[in-house]
């Protein structure tokens, strides 16, 4: 009998733990979640605690099987015997573990999403079938691009604004150097929120953090041009648009934007959406140059410790707010929209994800997604 189960890495993160529950729940497939943990008892539990967020693990208990082990070391940390079973029993992989940190210095993020998905790889092409390795990349392989950037395109000169950017960009083209070898989809997703439904989200990074300085009066002023565009997917989105994706024929090696693309919005709506449902007056939106020239350097000197430090984490944030990249997705469009899987407008969402984040305060409450607020009407 050939083998049908589904490997997933990164299950207990943000992304990747949408993609295992849809997995678990839309199909009849045993899913093996490669996991940091002692044991598989113990890792188990730390995947039957992520799933709670979204669904009853009880009823996909009998289909999921957590596989200790660790994508940063060489053959996944797994034993012979666990390696060669694992290697029989499954004819896809979806590689969704990473550091998102854009704060770590190049080689520690090299390592994880370098050279993890190096040993990832090495452990596909030792799988007696391989019908598809999926790979959850980044838009943000485009780096400082400025201009349009396609689904085909890759090295188009760019530079990058931090080490996530830059480490996600050679992870990449480490998999398409694979493309003779495996079949190949890899997807990349623009700044991810939680879900356009009912705004739950357990991941309070990137967009957040500023929302969250703003919303507590920490940040009277914004480095950014107004007319930006900043591209932003809800996870149920992605989560949505892989799991469909993952279940075409591949004839070669392809890449889909999961971005909001034309609809991706501003700089400039961020601004009015957050004063509007925080009841904030508008910030002091200032040049990036303006900022970097004159303004870092006075708000540092007036920092020390504690305060230097969340300066810094919400730093690494504003270049997001200057890009001049759009990011074309007319192939993902053109295979999702007719399955009804399509990016709704950043405003028609917005104060969901603001009323879920400000209910589970910022991520200091975990809440399951049955526990977030009735979505208010649109």
């Amino acid at each position: 009998m050939p083998p049908s189960g589904v490997l997933l890495t990164g299950g207990t993160g943000f992304v990747g733990m949408q993609l295992l529950a849809r997995f678990l729940e839309r199909t009849d497939r045993a899913v093996y979640a490669l996991v940091r943990a002692d044991d598989r008892e113990a890792g188990e539990e730390r995947l039957r605690q992520k799933l709670s967020a979204l669904l009853d693990p009880d009823a996909v208990s009998d289909r999921l099987v957590a596989v200790p082990g660790d994508v940063e070391s060489p053959g996944l940390a797994l034993s012979d015997e666990d390696r060669d079973w694992l290697a029989d029993e499954v004819d896809e992989i979806v590689h969704a573990a990473a550091s998102v940190s854009f704060e770590l210095p190049l080689e520690e993020s090299r390592q994880i999403n370098v050279e993890g998905t190096r040993n990832v790889l090495d452990f596909a092409l030792g799988c007696r079938v391989m019908g598809r390795f999926a790979y959850i990349s980044t838009a943000y392989v485009a780096g400082d691009h400025d201009g349009e950037f396609g689904e085909d395109d890759l090295n188009v000169g760019q530079q990058f604004r931090n080490a996530y950017e830059q480490s996600k960009f050679e992870a990449e083209r480490l998999v398409r150097g694979h493309a003779h070898e495996l079949p190949i989809q890899i997807f990349r997703p623009s700044i991810i929120v939680g879900e356009a439904e009912s705004g739950w989200t357990d991941s309070f990074n990137v967009l957040y953090t500023p929302l969250r300085a703003f919303a507590r009066g920490q940040l009277p002023f914004v480095p950014a041009r107004q007319k930006a565009p900043v591209d932003v997917v809800p996870v149920d989105y992605v989560a949505d648009a892989v799991f469909e994706l993952s279940h075409r024929p591949i004839e070669r090696l392809e890449t889909y934007h999961l971005v909001a693309g034309p609809e991706a919005t501003t700089v400039e709506e961020i601004v009015g959406l957050a004063c509007k449902e925080l009841d904030r007056p508008l910030p002091l939106v200032v040049p990036p140059p303006l900022y970097r020239r004159l303004m870092h350097p006075l708000l540092l000197w007036r920092s020390e410790g504690r305060r230097e430090r969340a300066l810094r984490r919400l730093e690494a944030f504003f270049p997001y707010f200057a890009m001049r990249v759009r990011y074309r997705n007319e192939r993902a469009r053109r295979l999702l929209e007719p399955e009804g899987i399509r990016v709704s407008p950043f405003r028609s969402y917005f104060g969901r994800l603001i009323d879920f984040a400000q209910q589970a305060d910022w991520g200091r409450r975990r809440l399951r997604r049955r526990d977030a607020r009735e979505p208010a009407p649109t």
